[in-house]
């Protein structure tokens, strides 16, 4: 029998990443492809210390059913770290807990989405999110970034012209440019979402991972009780606990809350308790500044080993924290057509592609630093080098 799938399912790209991390099994692959945090900067014994206090304590209660808001005191500290570090104020009943943020992104998409809403994202944009959002069937526009962050010019004729529902942005250390926004730029993105009602979302995984420049004040601290905030402990705690939240106004986070109870009841209790446990007897602010120190050291040898090896026709970015580095190739040099010489020359990246609804064949790449030790990172990115220059020699950029 030939089954007949939803019409929405052909709208919806695979993740690119999940598909090259397949072919990166070859220990010989040095890969910079995965936006993995580093393997050795995973809490193991503490969070181990963590789960045994919980399953000591009350482990029976850890293992029941729990609310669809997720648990208590864990969104209570969220609130808590917003109004430390953000000036934010918020409370427990403005948070939801998430199985990741990418969940979140889904549940957002389910109440507000309808098939051909416009959407705002950015270009290049979070292909995680475009995957997410795609379900629903929208449509996109989207506007350049820079080194200082969204075009604002664009962004408003883009507002005035398609009237879109939502604004989707990732402000803190891009993915997957790993630019930030300046001040003014979140400033004027507040000031135009508010002044075309267009709701902005918030995404902020990487906001707590600085190691150069100044924190900046979340586009949030300029809208008021207007937006919605995504986080997610993956990034400064452990991706395996799959856990983020929503931070929503009073009447969207009453939809969301309907729609994770259908979804899955709730996320994993038991790893909510243990990480809150986690919380509560170690400093979060300590194991972040060790975060902090080692990506800025993997950054600094990555920008050094592209500056030696890459050609110099080749622009990137000079990320001040997060996860990612974009290059630009020479024009007319396909970064898909890369894919196949690169592995074989034994390393691995994410070309620009699925980061676009609307280029083709372009002409960048993304590459993560976090995952992978400072000698390693110049070995790859070496190999890498090979390979551009290889296809420059063989004609395949255009003059």
């Amino acid at each position: 029998m030939k089954t007949k799938f939803a019409s929405r399912m052909k709208s919806v790209p695979r993740s690119f990443i999940r598909e090259i991390l397949k072919v990166t099994t070859d220990p010989e692959i040095i890969s910079f492809a995965g936006g993995l945090p580093n393997l050795q900067m995973i809490p193991v014994r503490e969070l181990e210390a963590a789960a045994d206090k919980v399953f000591e304590s009350d482990g029976t209660r850890a293992l029941q059913y729990s609310t669809t808001e997720g648990y208590y005191h864990l969104r209570e500290w969220i609130c808590k770290r917003y109004l430390e570090k953000k000036g934010i104020k918020a409370s427990p009943d403005d948070i939801l807990i998430t199985t990741g943020s990418q969940q979140a992104l889904d549940l957002l998409s389910k109440v507000l989405i309808d098939k051909d809403d416009r959407v705002v994202i950015e270009k290049p944009g979070y292909l995680g999110a475009i995957q997410a959002m795609s379900v629903f069937q929208p449509k996109f526009n989207a506007v350049e970034v820079d080194e200082t962050g969204v075009d604002t010019d664009k962004l408003e004729k883009v507002f005035k012209a398609k009237k879109p529902k939502l604004f989707y942005a990732v402000p803190n250390f891009q993915n997957p440019s790993g630019i930030t926004y300046s001040d003014a730029v979140r400033k004027k993105t507040a000031v135009l979402c508010k002044k075309y009602s267009v709701l902005f979302v918030e995404d902020d995984p990487y906001g707590e991972l600085r190691f150069e420049g100044n924190d900046m004040p979340a586009v949030k601290n300029y809208l008021g009780k207007d937006g919605v905030m995504f986080g997610s402990f993956s990034k400064i705690v452990a991706p395996g606990l799959r856990l983020g939240w929503v931070f929503a106004p009073k009447d969207i986070m009453e939809r969301i809350v309907t729609v994770k109870q259908a979804a899955d009841l709730h996320t994993n209790f038991l790893a909510q308790r243990i990480t809150y446990q986690y919380l509560l007897d170690n400093s979060i602010d300590a194991h972040i500044e060790k975060l902090r120190k080692v990506y800025g050291v993997h950054a600094k040898a990555m920008l050094s080993a592209i500056e030696k090896y890459f050609p110099q026709e080749v622009a990137y970015t000079r990320p001040q924290g997060g996860m990612f580095i974009w290059a630009n190739l020479p024009k007319g040099l396909s970064a898909m057509d890369m894919i196949k010489p690169a592995l074989k020359d034994k390393v691995a990246f994410v070309p620009g592609d699925p980061f676009y609804t609307d280029v083709k064949d372009a002409n960048t790449m993304r590459l993560n630093y976090s995952n992978a030790a400072p000698d390693v990172i110049t070995e790859g990115i070496k190999r890498l080098g090979n390979t551009i220059k290889k296809l420059i020699g063989k004609g395949c950029a255009k003059k």
